[in-house]
């Protein structure tokens, strides 16, 4: 009798044990999805609040973005944009558009359509500091409204021109004109893709 309470006890110290274990899982499998569901949410809101994904769409960016690249693109939080930057801009046309910033508040840009130059302030803009040949801005889209130059942007507002100037609607027509800042969905960082472009942008 005395092997029989003995087996007995030993039962009931696995059993014991068994349920600490199956207890102990249990726990875990909670503590496991918390901490996916946590990740998640940051995630998420990095996604919303500090960068986004976008895929260029056209080729008004043409050479330096093709229509497909797809770009990490970062919040500003309310930072100054300087010239050249490449933005990505909402609640301006139909459709997102990714232009690149000539001028920012206060600047005066004026435009000798004939030579195909831009003047920031009185002075030439170096084009080729954006991989681009100098000489190329001209009006091309006659069924669009023109910006009347020269033109002072005003405060809390950018100037913006794409890089392929043919094709582009930008700052050059009233349809875009000057840009408030607060439609600027974020500033454009890294290509993802193509990976033989990937890289930090230009």
């Amino acid at each position: 009798m005395a092997k029989m309470k003995h087996a007995g006890n030993r039962n009931t110290l696995y059993d014991n044990y068994t349920a600490s274990k199956h207890s102990q899982g249990v726990v875990s499998a909670y503590e496991w999805v918390g901490e996916i569901l946590a990740a998640v949410v940051v995630v998420v809101l990095i996604f919303t609040f500090l960068f986004r994904v976008v895929t260029v769409s056209g080729t008004s960016m043409y050479p330096n973005y093709h229509d497909g690249d797809r770009l990490i693109v970062t919040n500003t939080f309310g930072q100054p944009l300087e010239q050249g930057d490449v933005v990505v801009l909402v609640n301006v046309l139909e459709e997102p558009i990714i232009k690149r910033v000539i001028a920012t508040e206060n600047q005066t840009v004026d435009i000798d359509f004939p030579t195909g130059t831009v003047y920031v302030d009185g002075e030439p803009l170096d084009e080729s500091q954006f991989g681009l040949p100098n000489g190329i801005t001209t009006q091309t889209a006659a069924t669009l409204e023109r910006t009347q130059f020269p033109a002072t942007v005003p405060e809390g507002h950018i100037f913006v021109l794409g890089d392929n100037r043919p094709v582009s609607e930008d700052s050059r027509y009233t349809d875009v004109g000057m840009v408030d800042v607060r439609n600027v969905l974020g500033k454009a960082e890294f290509r993802l893709f193509p990976f033989d472009r990937i890289g930090l942008v230009e």
